[in-house]
């Protein structure tokens, strides 16, 4: 995958056998024992391996689950409760899994911060923020099919609202958000078809996410990691093998993580769901306020921030669809935030934004919180379309460092020492 020179080498005969049959041990020794990473990688690029092990877990307690869980509009509900109260260990099962999916957007969403704030999408590595956008919305697609499927009254409900933001494509084509919703629900509203159409992808759609994730290391394996100064590697003298340096610190930032999980999964289990949840779905009642889970609130709020659904539809689908150009949008040479003083403040205030567009999507669409939902979704695209470009091209960037190398030794303190004359 790396493409560069291998350097192992095989020590017994059985090893020498496979390596010529099946060259794993070499793939693994180049690919991650021996793969040369920058040495400046800091905690922020840990999230690359929190992010598979999320990805693990999720697959594995979603297995388990798949195995009790009944796809029908009747029985959905009444399976759920089953799992939870008569399979041994339902309850830690499906606690894991399903605070499992916050967490693994906690993770992402730190790990495309950093990516932006670090220029991980510059040139070579294009390819790979496209895999990594592609991944987050196979991603959502995945969270909202799954939301659905206890088929509490927010699961019902929330599918309704979502799946109707279709029908807004009948004012361009008509009839065809229409048929387009109906595709989706397999019926005329969502009932018994939708519910074994959304499990059937839900379950699917997983294992499209891990071979995507499989490309998306293969193409950070090609032109190689970046780090935080945001320079290309100029010699080994810039470089650590990745084991022990960095399966070390993945391994502790993994178990740190971990431990937030636990506090989750065991003392706050419910705390990041809704309790009409574990209400048995009833198209005869809506709730009085219908939230979507806390990773889709930004959206949410962008969605509700104009009155035309179309309108909004558009929006909150470009608000995903922009992250696709933003390698074309920045115009700028320097690669790190760090070295850009005046792109880092705005930068702030992108995360600012992003933060005010989520508490404002958990409130109603009214007062204060539609204005800020306003402001809010105003930035977030005038900072792709506009700040991006036209600050990279008339900002001064601070002086990059010679070298990785030379950075490290900077920021250790060692810049002064002089060697012995």
């Amino acid at each position: 995958m790396s493409g560069g020179h291998s350097t192992y080498t095989p020590t017994n005969g059985f090893t020498k056998w496979l390596d010529s049959r099946l060259p794993l041990i070499r793939v693994m020794n180049d690919n991650v024992t021996n793969f040369p990473t920058p040495k400046n990688l800091n905690y922020w690029y840990t999230f690359g391996a929190i992010l598979t092990f999320c990805l693990a877990v999720q697959l594995v307690t979603g297995i388990v689950l798949a195995m009790h869980y009944v796809a029908s509009a009747d029985k959905a509900f009444a399976s759920i409760e089953y799992i939870m109260r008569d399979v041994n260990y339902g309850w830690l099962i499906r606690y894991v899994h399903m605070n499992g999916a916050s967490m693994f957007f906690l993770a992402v969403y730190v790990h495309m911060f950093r990516g932006l704030y670090y220029g991980s999408y510059k040139a070579p590595r294009e390819i790979l923020w496209i895999l990594g956008v592609i991944i987050y919305f196979l991603m959502m697609a995945t969270a909202f099919l799954g939301y659905t499927l206890p088929w509490g009254q927010m699961s019902f409900w929330g599918a309704t609202v979502i799946t109707n933001f279709f029908s807004a494509f009948d004012q361009v084509i008509p009839g065809l958000g229409s048929g387009v919703l109906e595709w989706l629900r397999g019926d005329f509203a969502v009932d018994d078809a939708a519910v074994k159409r959304f499990f059937a992808l839900h379950y699917l759609l997983p294992f499209v996410i891990a071979g995507v994730v499989f490309l998306h290391i293969w193409a950070l394996h090609v032109p190689g990691n970046n780090n935080p100064t945001g320079i290309d590697v100029k010699g080994p003298q810039d470089t650590v093998p990745f084991h022990p340096y960095y399966t070390v610190k993945d391994g502790f930032a993994t178990a740190i993580f971990m431990m937030l999980f636990a506090v989750f999964v065991f003392y706050a289990p419910n705390y990041l769901g809704h309790p009409d949840n574990y209400v048995e779905a009833n198209p005869l009642v809506t709730p009085a306020h219908i939230v979507p889970e806390w990773y889709f609130l930004p959206f949410y709020a962008i969605l509700r921030a104009v009155p035309d659904k179309l309108t909004g539809v558009l929006l909150m689908f470009g608000a995903i669809g922009v992250l696709f150009f933003v390698p074309w949008l920045d115009w700028s040479k320097v690669r790190s935030a760090s070295y850009r003083p005046v792109f880092r403040q705005f930068f702030v205030l992108f995360v600012i934004a992003c933060l005010a567009l989520g508490w404002a999507g958990a409130q109603p669409a009214e007062g204060a919180a539609l204005l800020i939902a306003q402001v809010g979704t105003f930035y977030y695209f005038i900072f792709f379309i506009f700040i991006m470009p036209v600050v990279g091209l008339w900002e001064t960037p601070r002086k990059l460092p010679e070298s990785i190398a030379k950075a490290v030794l900077a920021k250790n303190g060692h810049a002064a020492v002089q060697p012995a004359q």
